[in-house]
């Protein structure tokens, strides 16, 4: 299934889910370069929720320009398949090897605000990610590697030890949060 296919189909989880696919759908529809990070209006990006084998920690890395602890993620840069996106970047921003998905589906939609900042040098001005965003499983045993260009340090953390890391609180409130309670639905956790 085409990732616009697998959006339209998504069961939204909130409010916020249920807004923010009509935003990422629409923007879809009317811009051939929503995939490129040239769109510097607005551009797909996928994150991961990375999980242990138990579904106990989430893996996460100390993001450079948000000064925060962060879910692993990154732009699709004209990838059509999130997953495969998301994946990548987890290997890339952690150094874990093993990473496969908890389920191919999608496991929660965004649309996040990125305030302007500099990177490598160049100026990027304040845009919009339409995040899709996956759940997958890691060995917590690899080693963790920070990608010294985006990250300082990557660590796993308890399912709500993870929220309370983050020094953003948008995302503490309304995404990371808002992830572990449908994980804790989803699979029966407590």
């Amino acid at each position: 299934m085409n990732i616009e296919a697998a959006i339209r189909a998504y069961r939204p989880y909130n409010i916020q889910e249920e807004k923010d696919k009509e935003t990422i759908l629409s923007f879809l529809e009317r811009y051939e370069d929503a995939f490129l990070r040239e769109n510097e209006l607005a551009h797909m990006t996928a994150s991961a929720w990375v999980l242990n084998k138990e579904k106990t920690k989430v893996l996460m890395a100390y993001h450079r320009i948000y000064d925060s602890w962060a879910w692993l993620g990154g732009h699709c840069d004209g990838e059509r398949d999130c997953l495969q996106v998301a994946v990548k970047e987890v290997r890339e921003e952690s150094g874990v090897r093993n990473v496969v998905p908890v389920a191919e589906d999608i496991f929660s939609l965004e649309v996040l605000s990125v305030d302007s900042h500099y990177k490598r040098g160049k100026y990027v001005p304040t845009h919009l990610h339409l995040n899709v965003t996956y759940l997958l499983q890691a060995d917590e045993e690899e080693v963790l590697r920070a990608k010294e260009d985006e990250n300082t340090g990557v660590a796993w953390f308890g399912l709500d030890e993870a929220v309370e890391k983050s020094n953003e609180k948008w995302f503490r409130e309304n995404i990371y949060a808002k992830l572990n309670k449908k994980l804790r639905e989803t699979y029966e956790i407590d």
